[in-house]
């Protein structure tokens, strides 16, 4: 099935000397050949002002009469396509921040564009206009990550101000493209602006952020973003700046992003923000009002119902329709400039094909990708891994959990490798892997049933279920796949789980044997919000039967099972789904025996020759806005930056054992990890790391990947040296204002390589105010072994009240080969070398400045060089 829109001829009657005559004529907003204004200011003079309004939703309705089709502005693209079925799932994006690497960051978001295209069109060949299958993609998140508890920190690219907006540019510049005519995607940086968490107040925080705070922080990404990639929308948050709801505020909206900062694209609000101005705020009496009121600010399009009332709002007289108009012109403006109304064979875009969502060209980045993220923190020369090493011990909650390489806002992974999967695959000819879980996450909250108290039979070595896929929803006939299952747990969310299944309605059977480490009753669980799950011990049903077609609660998923007697008992989990496509896919979760588990890790590490351990978050415990009320979390947010007691017990005990510990951290946000630091052999940071993050992480401990990320945040000694959470201020916040110790610092990372800084060279000693500023150096690979060199290049500015200890204003990364020499050349911007006084002033100042090129900041890069000149005269600088 074609789109209406692509080649539209409508049929209009005409009448002719009192004869009705019917005519042949292509409507102007169709015609593809006119501007495109003229094409939406004609559209939008045939609609009435319900279906002006109809528009203004992030669901579009169809309107039948123009030939408009519905379509939906919600779609996700933070690391991959998200909720749309299989797709090439990056690293998180706080992974993507830690490459430091602009280039390959507009590779990825290219990549995401192409994916979401392919997407589109497949979906509207089928008819389907509904959400996450159009082609204005949510993303990125660019605000600062200015405090580790922030559950949503994961999103972003960190805590600073420059390496965002040159992540961000690049990733807004890779979804749009480079058609001159047309976008490819269009990107919406968010959440517009000085948002970051708590989640728990986000619906009715106000944040009297400081005029310096708000321009030398947390509005230059935004600006780089609108100013240099030309982003086409932007979404607005849900808390209050100064008073003033985000999505209602004049200041931010009209006099900020359009005036000052010329935007032309469209806003849209963030998902029921508006009824924050209404509900959360109390800054409007009801939704009519604070529709009209935000509209009016410059919101354009509300995610979620709120805009319907704008009909009565007009006819109230809050609003006049003109306003309407021009936020749908806005809307169908981006609608025209991303080639919808307009044949394919005049949009390249629109032509790129299905074979290239999940691709194995795409795959492939994805592991480049995760090895590029990786940030050694620590190694005492036990990395890499000697081939003498016999037997290896793998341990760890994070070790064979779906969530610990996907993060969160994520794209479903055809075909995931898990850390545990990545290690036996790298090592597993030369050395004996062993699995132990080791440890929950935190004690009071479930983890994935591990593989190691299943087996498919009775009396079998094998680990894991029997999985039994069936292409109906009554287990009836002939399985399409039988395989072994080493667990169960899958992310399947509009898509089939086996090639030859329905993803709209299909069941899986496992079937096999149970036997826990300890004798006991366990409480079980299901997560992914799986629907219709029925489990069987020893062929009685232990799980009550739900209403037909209704969703389960987490509630009414958990049961509790008597494995008393030391015997393996028989399992049998049926699982079914049916549309809707979405929420596809199920956890089996317990709550597990934690001393038992420890006692399993410990025996495994007796065994071994060296322990890895997979330690960190998951985002299931970290995320939006999230019903996790545990000690160290709140609502997707932490209370305690320290890895959780339970986890931290667990790596003191196997270290007990006197076998070397590498500790592989995978979370999304800084932790504070002093016990590893002080007695571990190496720390690797591996973050959410994407589809193919296990093998990632083993090809770095193996030396066939030399780990050059860096770390996009401050690694924090403990929870006690940060400020309040809901303070806005940066007073002592991040690296560029932190007066304190910490365990490793912004742009921080090690090497299986070393590298040396050498003839420096400033294009001058003496710049005159407003003038660009140029680096060259010489960088070298001093070692053996061939690496990427990262440059990272700070500013020190003369001492003043509101300067910040050292900024970070260039940074390259470069491959070398052995003893290999390569020439650094930066072009520091004059914006780069301004500072922003107490009122919020941004200016370049005379003065004398301090330029250090090195592979991490000033002070912790004795291979660094640094250089002073001197900026004469003074020039103020536009917001």
């Amino acid at each position: 099935m074609l789109p209406v829109y692509a080649g539209l001829i409508a049929t209009v009657s005409v009448m002719m000397g009192g004869a009705a005559a019917t005519a042949q004529t292509t409507p102007v907003y169709m015609d593809s050949s006119q501007p495109v204004s003229r094409r939406v200011d004609d559209l939008i003079s045939k609609m009435t002002l319900e279906e002006k309004v109809s528009q203004m939703q992030n669901h579009a309705a169809a309107i039948p009469r123009l030939h408009v089709p519905e379509y939906d502005w919600w779609s996700e693209g933070l690391h991959g396509i998200a909720r749309s079925g299989y797709a090439t799932v990056f690293p998180q994006a706080i992974g993507l921040a830690a490459t430091w690497d602009t280039p390959l960051m507009h590779e990825v978001a290219t990549t995401i564009s192409t994916e979401a295209r392919a997407k589109n069109a497949e979906a509207l060949r089928h008819g389907n206009h509904s959400i996450y299958f159009g082609l204005d993609i949510w993303s990125p998140n660019i605000n600062i990550f200015r405090d580790p508890r922030w559950g949503r920190g994961q999103e972003t690219y960190g805590e600073d101000p420059f390496l965002t907006s040159r992540m961000g540019v690049a990733f807004v510049e890779g979804l749009q493209g480079n058609d001159p005519h047309y976008f490819k995607t269009i990107a919406t940086p968010k959440h517009y602006v000085v948002h970051s968490g708590p989640e728990s107040t986000r619906h009715v925080a106000n944040i009297d952020v400081s005029p310096h705070d708000l321009e030398d922080t947390y509005l230059p990404a935004f600006r780089a973003t609108i100013k240099e990639a030309h982003a086409g929308s932007v979404m607005c948050a849900y808390n209050a700046i100064d008073g003033e709801p985000a999505c209602s505020n004049t200041f931010l909206l009209t006099d900020i992003l359009r005036k000052t900062w010329g935007f032309k694209g469209y806003i849209t609000s963030d998902c029921g923000a508006i009824t924050d101005v209404a509900e959360g705020h109390k800054f409007a009496p009801d939704i009519e009002h604070a529709s009209a009121v935000s509209v009016k600010a410059g919101t354009d399009t509300s995610c979620g119902d709120e805009y319907a009332s704008l009909t009565k709002a007009v006819k109230d007289g809050l609003i006049p329709e003109a306003q309407i108009d021009q936020a749908v012109k806005r809307l169908f403006t981006a609608r025209f400039e991303l080639g919808l109304f307009d044949p394919a064979s005049k949009v390249a875009y629109a032509r790129i094909p299905f074979s290239e969502d999940d691709s194995v060209a795409h795959r492939e980045l994805a592991l480049h990708v995760a090895e590029k993220s990786m940030v050694l923190l620590k190694n005492d020369g036990i990395l890499p891994l000697k081939k003498g090493v016999k037997t290896i011990a793998v341990i760890g909650p994070n070790a064979a959990a779906l969530s610990s390489i996907e993060g969160n806002y994520n794209a479903i992974p055809s075909h995931p490798v898990l850390p545990l999967a990545g290690m036996e695959a790298k090592f597993g000819e030369l050395a004996k892997i062993l699995y132990a879980q080791g440890s929950p996450y935190v004690s009071e909250l479930p983890v994935p049933v591990p593989r190691t108290i299943l087996h498919p039979a009775k009396g079998s070595t094998a680990f894991g279920l029997k999985g039994e896929y069936f292409d109906n929803i009554e287990f009836a006939g002939k399985p399409v796949v039988t395989r072994v299952d080493q667990q169960v747990d899958f992310d399947w969310d509009v898509a089939a789980p086996v090639p030859g299944v329905q993803a709209s309605a299909f069941s899986v059977r496992w079937t096999g044997t149970i036997m826990p480490p300890m004798l006991g009753k366990y409480e079980f669980s299901f997560r992914r919000e799986a629907k219709d799950v029925r489990v069987f011990l020893d062929g009685k049903q232990v799980t009550e039967e739900q209403a037909q077609g209704k969703k389960h609660s987490r509630r009414a998923q958990q049961f509790v099972l008597d494995l008393s007697d030391g015997q393996p008992h028989n399992l049998r989990i049926d699982y079914t789904h049916h549309t809707p496509l979405f929420d596809a896919g199920i956890s089996f979760d317990w709550k597990p025996p934690v001393k038992a588990e420890r006692a399993e890790a410990v025996e495994a590490a007796k065994q071994a020759d060296v322990v890895v351990a997979f330690v960190g978050l998951s985002p299931n415990l970290e995320g939006e806005e999230m019903p996790v009320h545990v000690d160290g979390f709140d609502g997707g947010d932490r209370t305690e930056i320290e890895l959780p007691t339970v986890q931290q017990e667990m790596l003191k005990a196997v270290a007990a054992t006197g076998k070397p510990v590498i500790v592989v951290l995978m979370n999304g946000s800084a932790l504070a990890v002093k016990w590893a630091k002080e007695n571990a052999a190496a720390v690797l940071e591996a973050w959410y790391p994407g589809e193919e993050g296990g093998a990632a992480i083993a090809n770095t401990l193996a030396g066939d990947n030399n780990p050059a990320g860096r770390l996009p945040i401050t690694f924090y000694t403990g929870t006690k040296e940060l400020p309040p959470f809901d303070n806005y201020s940066m007073a002592n916040r991040t690296y560029r204002y932190f007066s304190g110790t910490t365990l490793w610092g912004f742009g921080y990372g090690l090497s299986y390589s070393k590298f040396k800084w050498s003839d420096v060279k400033l294009s001058t000693e003496k710049l005159t105010a407003g003038e660009p500023l140029t680096l060259d150096a010489e960088v070298e690979n001093t070692s053996a072994a061939k690496g990427d060199a990262v440059s990272e290049i700070y500013l020190k500015t003369p001492a003043s009240a509101t300067a910040p200890i050292h900024s970070l204003v260039g940074f390259v990364r470069t491959p070398l080969a052995a003893h290999a020499s390569q020439h650094v050349h930066v072009v520091i911007d004059p914006r780069s070398l301004s500072t922003v006084t107490g009122d919020g002033k941004r200016s370049i100042e005379a003065g004398e400045y301090t330029l250090f090129v090195g592979g991490a900041q000033p002070g912790a890069d004795d291979n660094g060089v640094t250089k002073q000149f001197t900026i004469v005269g003074s020039k103020d600088l536009p917001r």
